[in-house]
């Protein structure tokens, strides 16, 4: 129970830092580009301590649940001082403010690269394409005898060639056996040693049909893949390339998963691939570090990370994702202006968005609480 309650609470702090990290990644860029930034705090609610450093203000609250960057001007909604004005956001080209805003995103996805990378050079990454490979794991048969046995076939061999057939695969092995007949010329690679052995193929019937049968397994492939420090960057980028692809997948089936969820705290059994919050996740983490598998912990905190990356991109407000699509909108908008010889109209007016805005958030807010009772009463668990 210790130790599932330590991964917890170590996995809620990977969270906070997450979370911290996202309103630094804005901190910095903002800062990197002149904007004025008010104030940048680690954690929600009460203040315990602040400082001030040139115009911002740093400090940290009593909630270690996230953090925020204030940067003047983000919003037309924003009362500016008259030292403000020069720096506001609004004022900054479009691709600036697009940086600033796409750059919390952009640190989840680099602190979740940096724990794959640590993934990939020690336990190793998840093998996401698993394909066996051509090396015999056992030679039995349920007769009396094996032609893979007979012949001199022994686990581990690599299977080269099937007669005339090249064999890189197990598959390939398959086919090329399953048409061969009688004595067969067996290629196989046994330590750093080639042999061509004869095996007298047996015909047998499958599925009403007769096909070539030598006796031989499969060696499973390995369920993870480790890589040296080089080989595992480009390992890395295509894990998480695989990640971003599933998790917009995720992403996209939401809502038609919801029901499944209402009907999990109703009682009905919880189906593993159901939406779940941060309690859900957390949880997840504890029983993985309660069971020593610290490997599955990471990859949980990597894999959220890219899902937050994913879901503050999306072009809705009040996400991240939101302002960059009314910054785009303002850009678009200004062209087509132009064009017409008229001037620029200025930042949007973000009072007509708030009631847009509102329902988003509600929305969010119900969908939220919908997945944490879910993850109290009838939680997720590890297989």
């Amino acid at each position: 129970m210790l130790a599932y309650v330590i991964g917890v609470t170590l996995f809620v702090a990977g969270l906070c830092v997450s979370l911290a990290l996202h309103e630094a990644g804005h901190l910095l860029s903002a800062r990197a580009f002149g904007m004025r930034v008010r104030r940048f705090f680690v954690g929600r609610g009460p203040t315990v301590f602040s400082f001030r450093r040139g115009d911002t203000e740093y400090g940290l609250k009593a909630l270690p649940i996230g953090g925020f960057c204030e940067i003047a001007g983000m919003t037309t909604l924003d009362d500016l001082t008259e030292d403000e004005r020069p720096r506001a956001m609004w004022r900054h080209p479009a691709w600036r403010r697009t940086v600033v805003m796409a750059s919390g995103a952009v640190t989840h996805v680099l602190l979740a690269m940096a724990i794959l990378y640590g993934l990939a050079v020690s336990a190793g990454l998840p093998n996401l394409h698993p394909v066996a490979e051509p090396v015999v794991a056992s030679t039995t048969c349920p007769a009396t005898t094996c032609p893979a046995a007979d012949a001199g076939i022994r686990a581990g061999d690599r299977i080269l060639a099937v007669g005339a057939t090249a064999t890189p695969l197990w598959s390939d092995v398959l086919a090329a056996v399953q048409s061969a007949s009688g004595p067969t010329a067996v290629t196989v690679r046994r330590g750093g040693t080639t042999l061509t052995l004869t095996v007298d193929v047996a015909r047998v019937t499958r599925g009403g049909a007769r096909v070539g049968m030598i006796g031989a397994t499969a060696q499973a492939p390995p369920a993870s893949l480790r890589y040296g420090p080089v080989d595992a960057a480009g390992a890395t980028v295509a894990y998480t390339g695989d990640l971003f692809g599933r998790t917009f997948a995720q992403l996209i089936a939401f809502p038609q998963r919801l029901p499944a969820v209402v009907a999990a705290i109703g009682g009905a059994e919880r189906s593993p691939d159901t939406p779940i919050s941060m309690v859900g996740a957390s949880r997840l983490g504890g029983e993985a570090a309660e069971r020593g598998l610290w490997e599955v912990f990471l990859l949980l905190l990597a894999s959220l990370n890219l899902f937050m990356a994913v879901f503050n991109l999306l072009p809705l407000l009040p996400l991240d994702g939101g302002h960059i699509m009314v910054i785009w909108f303002e850009r678009a908008r200004d062209a087509l202006r132009r064009l017409r010889g008229l001037p620029a109209a200025g930042p949007i007016d973000f009072t007509r968005l708030y009631p847009v805005t509102m329902a988003l958030v509600l929305i969010g807010g119900a969908v939220m609480l919908l997945t944490v009772t879910a993850d109290v009463v009838n939680p997720i668990r590890l297989s």
